[in-house]
């Protein structure tokens, strides 16, 4: 059954922007994991087996808890839903992870407030105020600077794909948050996976790797992770989130997650974490509580 909301406006915004950072949180470590696992598999093999075991847990969950079917009129958004989180943006971070580092990818994930907040537009319920957009643009230049300032062996490939990934999932997240409203938050994730999975189990099958033997712990975890956190878990607060305290004005927590995503890349993969990370982090922060301000 769908969510029940508080009555509170205030309560209710400060518990969706709560949701909003753990999901934030989870979705941190989806770049890294990612890149450690595209080491072991091909990104496609990545992306549809990543679709499928989450869509065998959705599914479990909805079949466990007797969710009702969606109603016809919700399948088109559910497959933009599928189109830009199951699988667009999976699949597009995987390929550019091939071409540069997860420290660089992973500060275009700056950009998804705006792309979130642009997409939300086409919604009834989010029209947030000029100055928002101000610093929500703040925010997104101090993001994009920091990359172009760390371009080291930069490729365009990558940076491409990454863009098009960006645009893909600030669909996917304005769309699953206005389902979320009526459908609840992790039924929309998980009825989306589900609408995926055929393709994406035929998807799988196609590109099994020749051999299993040469395939380390490391790309297994990555695998696990993306799976179970990034394809499902972190959807359940992420779009939650979303719902209860806005698209545009939630969607600025997503200019936390380069910092929090490059702080995990420098523990699990030895990638150096800059002091110029921390200034601009800060900077980020103050644009993330203005923006709440005015969203």
């Amino acid at each position: 059954m769908p969510e029940h909301h508080t009555n509170n406006p205030t309560g209710k915004t400060w518990h969706g922007w709560g949701h909003g950072l753990l999901g934030v949180l989870i979705f941190s470590g989806s770049l890294p994991a990612t890149r450690v696992a595209v080491g072991g598999f091909t990104p496609l093999f990545l992306t549809a087996s990543r679709a499928v075991i989450a869509a065998g847990l959705g599914g479990a969950l909805l079949a466990l808890l007797r969710q009702t079917r969606p109603a016809r009129g919700d399948l088109g958004p559910l497959a933009v839903v599928a189109l830009g989180v199951v699988v667009g943006f999976p699949l597009l971070t995987a390929l550019a992870l091939r071409h540069i580092t997860s420290a660089r990818s992973i500060v275009f994930i700056g950009l998804l407030p705006l792309a979130t907040a642009l997409f939300g537009l086409l919604g009834p319920h989010d029209r947030p105020k000029p100055a928002f957009w101000l610093f929500s643009g703040v925010g997104s230049v101090l993001v994009a600077g920091f990359a172009l300032a760390r371009s080291d062996g930069a490729d365009l490939t990558g940076d491409g794909l990454m863009l098009g990934a960006i645009l893909l999932c600030g669909l996917g997240y304005a769309e699953g948050a206005r389902l979320s409203r009526r459908l609840g938050g992790w039924q929309v994730i998980s009825w989306a996976l589900v609408l995926a999975a055929p393709a994406m189990a035929v998807l799988a099958l196609a590109t099994l790797p020749d051999s299993w033997a040469g395939i380390g712990l490391p790309a297994w975890a990555g695998l696990g992770y993306v799976s179970v956190f990034s394809m499902l878990v972190g959807f359940v607060f992420w779009y939650r989130g979303l719902a209860l305290g806005g698209i545009a004005g939630v969607g600025q927590l997503q200019l936390l997650q380069p910092f929090f995503g490059l702080a995990l890349a420098g523990l699990l993969l030895g990638e150096p974490v800059e002091g110029a990370m921390v200034a601009v982090a800060a900077g980020v922060v103050l644009c993330v509580v203005a923006a709440k301000r005015f969203a």
